[in-house]
């Protein structure tokens, strides 16, 4: 195991060292294109074997389903190629450039930041995502999927390696690690420093756990989603309960769904329990502190203090009232994990208040949380979302996986 993965690291620096243009990067990606449209019954085929295996063991509903691929996941793989085909070229680019008092020409300009590494589960749209996006930002990826998709990810990124062939594009700019012994990532995370440069984490917080607490390679990623919808005061209740449903039920399964709403108190009797009892209805198990129980005549579970900070990737949310929006933005600044939170409200004042206030990387007004997405903000698609203080933070897309230098040119000046 060990001489294979370090054969991967060495190939992928040699493949760092050979610049592409941005025509052959977008050739390959449309070549790719191509191969997923003239393979699908194959990938759908291959993805087969995973979900029936899955079924077999007895994975979790969430992961199961993410796990699957039909006819509009592929569509949606193939819309994410094109459209990031359809982007700039994010590297080789002045960024700033400036000239000072002394005739020192100064310029920042974007580069690739590396190899890159990504560990992830279930998904298995992410290999072709996190090749694409990696592969036109100009970094090679080393590719490490959970066994639950072993075939899905491996017909995928094989399809890659294939349009890289073609185009006569050192194939290891995308490689695939298909050993499925476990001790495969803690090896990645501790003795390939020297290859990898950046590791990103894609799944459930034990995963996202183990590799924030023992790389010693620097991390992009996020924890948990314990995202937050804020139903103000002076709230819209149409919006409010349009944005509501959808937050929290559209799919409960990924990192940006709702998984805690506050409710001003002057509200919850006006349209708060009509939100709750439409929620009820819809299949959502609802859970409450004191004040709502006493309220919401529905079906309701009482909450603990264990609730506030839960992601329950699942049709189950816990309801907490506030007296104003101080009191949200404390409680989300204190249980939230600065994933994405939102406010609903009509005061623009009371908005700007919270987009400012709360610590999140995505804050949101009169908009579903369910839009903390790569592809939603127009990136193309995303190798993952970071909740990181330090940049990058957000979606991590193509604009995001460059890093810079600087070039100082003069004409023969000397420090004095």
């Amino acid at each position: 195991m060990r001489k294979i993965l370090i054969n991967i690291g060495e190939r992928s620096k040699q493949a760092f060292a050979q610049p592409i243009n941005t025509y052959k990067k977008n050739k390959v990606l449309s070549d790719y294109l191509k191969m997923i449209k003239k393979n699908k019954n194959l990938i759908l085929k291959e993805n087969k074997k995973d979900v029936d295996r899955a079924n077999k063991i007895k994975l979790r509903d969430n992961l199961i389903n993410r796990l699957i691929l039909n006819e509009k996941k592929i569509l949606g793989i193939i819309n994410s190629i094109q459209e990031i085909i359809k982007l700039k070229d994010p590297v080789h680019n002045v960024i700033e450039k400036w000239k000072r008092p002394n005739g020192l020409v100064f310029s920042k300009i974007s580069i690739p930041i590396g190899v890159i590494g990504v560990i992830y589960e279930s998904r298995p749209n992410v290999t072709s995502d996190v090749a694409s996006l990696c592969f036109k930002s100009g970094n090679p990826v080393i590719l490490k999927g959970g066994s639950e998709a072993f075939y899905s990810n491996k017909i995928l990124s094989n399809l890659f390696r294939k349009a890289l062939k073609i185009n006569k594009v050192n194939q290891n700019f995308v490689q695939f690690i298909d050993i499925k012994n476990r001790k495969v990532v803690d090896f990645l995370l501790t003795k390939m420093s020297n290859f990898i440069d950046v590791i990103i984490p894609r799944g459930g917080r034990n995963l996202v756990k183990k590799v924030q607490n023992i790389s010693k390679i620097p991390t992009i990623g996020h924890l948990e989603g314990v995202c937050h919808s804020y139903v103000d005061k002076d709230a819209d209740p149409k919006i409010a309960t349009k944005v509501i449903v959808n937050a929290k039920l559209r799919n409960t399964a990924i990192c940006g769904a709702t998984e805690t709403i506050l409710l001003n108190e002057r509200i919850i009797k006006k349209f708060g329990a009509h939100i709750l009892k439409l929620l009820e209805e819809k299949g959502c198990q609802i859970i409450g502190d004191n004040k709502i129980r006493k309220i919401y005549k529905g079906k309701i579970k009482k909450a603990s203090i264990k609730d506030w900070s839960k992601e329950y990737l699942s049709a189950t949310v816990s309801v907490k009232s506030v007296k104003n929006l101080q009191e949200a933005i404390s409680h989300i600044n204190k249980y939230g994990t600065m994933h994405t939170d939102c406010i609903i409200t009509k005061n623009k004042k009371t908005a700007k208040k919270f987009l400012m206030g709360v610590k999140s990387s995505i804050a949101m007004h009169n908009t579903s949380t369910q839009f903390a997405d790569g592809g939603e903000f127009g990136f193309g698609g995303e190798v993952g979302i970071s909740t990181n203080v330090l940049p990058p933070r957000g979606p991590v897309g193509l604009r995001q996986l460059i890093s810079y230098k600087y070039q100082v040119t003069s004409n023969g000046k000397i420090r004095k």
